[in-house]
């Protein structure tokens, strides 16, 4: 039911808005990724609980639990992931990526979170196979797909990271731009954003195990030039790190204001890693394309 209500609210804002992109992410191993019947969903489903179980999400799901997925959950056609050293005038930045280089119709962008880097974004076998299901998407949507070394995570990682990022979107004018943020990744993420040569490229951000404050929001706001910035969040329920309630609290805070694009996909009974393992990425991607 949620599915086919995400793929008819899709086409009825393609035909409201004309101006906007045509980008839309066609199906690929659906039937493996997509949420399981949710616990619930409210708010005219902005706001999803997944439920989420360890013995059926990893167990059943992994060859080797949290290492390596059964073959089924990955296909690697979409080829193997080109290294490139980015010089920025705020230093090297080193990316991999996946997918068209030059005139994307999307760019998605992952930033890893404390003590990752940019392999971890690349690695099909891991967290259930969730990324190599990322990269197949991209590439098949004719788009282009890039994580990004995130360094220390600091001031100056964050500058260099919007650097790369516009860097990057400047090759494909016409293209989509979404970062997804993951963890710690999410403060250099909104880092980035206060930089208005990135803000006002970015068609919407996922929020995957981060932790985000309106304090963080207000100025992104300030360098798109008001412009609302879809947002997505996933969010473990046990999570230790990023309380659920937290960031609930900040999901609440932004939809009080009028009609703002925001989503929450809460995993009932997952961690702090289980966003990413678990995020319907043809899902996300659908909803946030098709905000204004």
């Amino acid at each position: 039911m949620f599915e086919r209500f995400a793929v008819a609210a899709l086409a009825a804002a393609l035909m409201a808005t004309p101006a906007a992109a045509q980008t839309k992410i066609p199906p690929f191993k659906d039937e493996l990724f997509r949420y399981p019947e949710l616990t619930a969903a409210r708010d005219n489903g902005a706001f999803l609980d997944v439920p989420y179980d360890e013995v059926r999400d990893i167990d059943r799901r992994d060859e080797i639990p949290e290492r390596r997925v059964t073959r089924a959950y990955v296909d690697l056609a979409v080829g193997r992931a080109q290294d490139e050293a980015l010089s920025t005038p705020d230093g090297e930045a080193w990316v991999s990526s996946v997918g068209r280089t030059r005139d994307a119709e999307l760019i998605v962008v992952f930033m890893h979170g404390r003590n990752g880097d940019r392999r971890l974004g690349m690695n099909d076998w891991t967290f259930g196979g969730n990324f190599n299901r990322l990269k197949n998407l991209v590439v098949r949507a004719n788009g282009l797909y890039v994580t990004v070394d995130g360094g220390a995570l600091g001031p100056s990682d964050a500058e260099r990271f919007a650097a790369a990022v516009t860097f990057i979107a400047d090759r494909s004018p016409r293209s989509r731009l979404v970062l997804a943020c993951g963890s710690m990744g999410g403060h250099l993420c909104w880092q980035a954003l206060l930089r208005p040569s990135l803000a006002k490229r970015v068609s919407g951000v996922v929020l995957l195990g981060a932790n985000s404050r309106v304090g963080d929001l207000d100025p992104v706001l300030a360098a798109r030039g008001g412009t609302p910035l879809p947002l997505l969040l996933g969010q473990g329920a046990r999570d230790k790190v990023y309380p659920l309630a937290v960031q609930h609290a900040f999901y609440d805070a932004v939809r009080r204001r009028a009609a703002y694009p925001i989503r929450f996909v809460a995993f009932d009974g997952g961690n702090h890693g289980t966003p990413i393992r678990m995020i319907d990425w043809r899902d996300t991607l659908n909803w946030l394309l098709q905000q204004r």
